[in-house]
Order: C-alpha cells, then sequence, then structure tokens
C-alpha cells in the first residue's frame, strides 16, 4: 500500500502545486469565507443503511470535522440507501446543494463503473465531484458462514453456495461477479440487500451463505464476535496488498500468472485505495471547497479523532482529495483491452 500511495503521490503533485498556487492567489476570499458556516449545518449523506462500515465511518467523521471548519457547523449524517450507494451519488451529483452544505460517502465501485460498462442509472461525471478524501485504504474479503461448509478457496472453487449482495456497482455484486467469471466459480447471487447488516443477518438466517467485498476493518470492529467464536471462515483476501493478521488467506491477486488477467483485477481492485471516500456535489465555491478539503485533511490527524477510531477499531489510512483524483484519472487512462477484459468480468450474467 505504501508503494500504491507514493505513485499517486508522484501524480498528484502538479495537482497539489496548483492548489498551493491558487491558494496563495486567492488572500483575501478566506476571511470573507470564514463566517459562512457559522450557525449552519452540513448535512452528510450515507449511501448505505445504518450500522455497517460506511454508516460506522460517516458518523465517526461528523462527530470531529465540524471542529475544523470556521463556524463550527454541526455535520448531521443521513442515511440514503439505494441501488449500491447509487442512488446517493446521483442525489449528490444533481440535487443536493452546491453551496458546501452537502457533503456524502458512497462506494467507491461506483465511481469506476461507468468505465466498465456498468453506467445504467449513473447520472454523474465522477471527475467532477468535490472529492474531499477518504478515511482509509482497504482490504476486503470472502467470508461465509460456518453452515455452509465453505471454508477455504478449494471449496470455494468446488462447491456450490449463495453470495448476498446489495446492488450492481458495490463491492459485494462486483467481486463475487469477477471471480465467478475469472475462475469458474460454482456460485450464485442474491443481490438486493440495503447494506451489509442486512447481509450479515440473511447469512445468519440461512438465506445466502456468504458475502464477498466484506470490508476486513469494517468486519474486525463491528462483527468481531464472529471471527471469535469461529462462527465465520474467512477464505479470500480481496486488495493490491496483503493484510498482515490473515497470512494463510490467500490474496485474489496471487491468484493468476496472466499478465492480462492481473492487469484487469488490478483496475477493479484499485477502488479499495480508496475504500472509504467523501464528496461534494461540483461546483462548490472554490474557497468552500478548500475549506472543506483543509478540515477533512485535519480532521485525519486529529487526536480525540484517532482516538475514538482506536476505540472503534477502525483503521485510519487517509487518501488526500488529490490523491482520489490521480487514481481516477489513472483507472480511466487504463488500456482498452484492460478495460475490456475488466468490464466482461464485472458485467452481470454469463
Amino acid at each position: 500500500m505504501r508503494a500504491w500511495r507514493e505513485h499517486l503521490a508522484g501524480l498528484a503533485f502538479p495537482a497539489l502545486l496548483a492548489a498551493a498556487v491558487a491558494l496563495s492567489a486567492a488572500g483575501p476570499a478566506f476571511a470573507a469565507e470564514d463566517d459562512f458556516y457559522a450557525r449552519k449545518s452540513i448535512q452528510l449523506l450515507i449511501g448505505f443503511s445504518g450500522g455497517g462500515g460506511y454508516d460506522i465511518y460517516a458518523r465517526m467523521l461528523a462527530r470531529h470535522m465540524g471542529r475544523h471548519i470556521p463556524g463550527n457547523p454541526r455535520l448531521v449524517p443521513q442515511n440514503m440507501s439505494g441501488a449500491g450507494s447509487l442512488r446517493l451519488a446521483n442525489y449528490l451529483y444533481n440535487v443536493a446543494p452546491r453551496d458546501g452544505t452537502a457533503i456524502g460517502t458512497f462506494a467507491p465501485g461506483v465511481a469506476v463503473e461507468p468505465l466498465l460498462g456498468r453506467s445504467e442509472g449513473a447520472q454523474f461525471d465522477a471527475s467532477k465531484f468535490t472529492w474531499l478524501g477518504s478515511i482509509s485504504q482497504e482490504i476486503s474479503v470472502c467470508a461465509f458462514i460456518k453452515s455452509a461448509g465453505i471454508a477455504s478457496w478449494a471449496d470455494m472453487q468446488t462447491r456450490s453456495y449463495v453470495l448476498g449482495a446489495s446492488a450492481a456497482g458495490a463491492e459485494s455484486d462486483v467481486f463475487p461477479n469477477v471471480l465467478r467469471k475469472l475462475f469458474k466459480l460454482p456460485l450464485r447471487i442474491v443481490s438486493g440487500y440495503p447494506g451489509g447488516s442486512e447481509i450479515i443477518l440473511a447469512m445468519q438466517r440461512g438465506e445466502v451463505d456468504g458475502r464477498c467485498g466484506w470490508s476486513w476493518t469494517s468486519l474486525v470492529s463491528r462483527n468481531r464476535a464472529l471471527l471469535d467464536t469461529k462462527a465465520i471462515d474467512v477464505t479470500l483476501q480481496i486488495g493490491l496488498a496483503r493484510e498482515r493478521s490473515l497470512p494463510e488467506v490467500p490474496l485474489i491477486m496471487e491468484l493468476t500468472d496472466d499478465p492480462r488477467k492481473k492487469a484487469a483485477l488490478k483496475l477493479i481492485v484499485s477502488r479499495q485505495m480508496i475504500a472509504r471516500p467523501f464528496a461534494a456535489p461540483p461546483e462548490v465555491p472554490a474557497e468552500r471547497a478548500r475549506i472543506l478539503r483543509a478540515a477533512f485533511e485535519t480532521t485525519m490527524r486529529d487526536p480525540a479523532f484517532l482516538a475514538e477510531a482506536r476505540s472503534l477499531n477502525l483503521e485510519v489510512d487517509p487518501v488526500g482529495a488529490a490523491e482520489v483524483a490521480a487514481l481516477l484519472r489513472e483507472i480511466y487512462r487504463s488500456p482498452p483491452e484492460v478495460t475490456k477484459l475488466a468490464a466482461e468480468l464485472v458485467r452481470d450474467g454469463p
């Protein structure tokens, strides 16, 4: 992950330099905006239902970020689940106020799906969001309820099973499709769950056997008892680099030596580098965008914020706004043959 970040830093430097020059030229504008947020609130929209990882991270951010904005506005979380957070992304882009009083968080895959031919229902240009950054980089896992009898990668290849998912574009849908097609796995996907909490309940009720694209940090922080009681088996890591606490669990990038397949997997999995992204609508006034980005960045270093994250077992490994933009630019410049294969892998159906 460190190497990937250094790579992105190189890509992002021109953007950071340009931002610094623009800020130095702005001068008195900051003073004019200093009072904008006084006695106001900022709507923090969450693209999934309550209780899951996106919800927990967003509500934690809401408790701290306002202190780092001039005027100390209150951040008010509001869940807006639907279509794997696509509903929220469309709302944020087209309906939410563009004055700096609305921000949101949605699945990083939503920003990538149009590139992969899954643009149905997408009403936005990902490059035009006012990106604030991501709280963490991430690794996801495949995990199965113990009664399913799927305890290893070998079992995933040889035994039939059902995976729960939210909707197209969410990691819980994208990664199972990729695995099924690339490795010919005998799995079936049942989608339509509002969020991760509902998928876990479905596993416990026996409606589905497991879940792929399950955030490891979310699992550890919110569902640790499932691990401690050995109620689930973790069978696969989905990321560009291994999670150190899962040394025996295979990494998806290690399962093929085919260069083209590896490149397609990298394109698909790279979204994990911006695992908990936050953005405002397009066309937020430049100085307010700067204030929001600076507040987000400062919050990532706030001792109180970091202490709460530790108490909740949440990882904070932030990615800045310029790095998010650089990653999206690099993804959208992928060679056509790689993009084509990646699109075929994430597409629903055969």
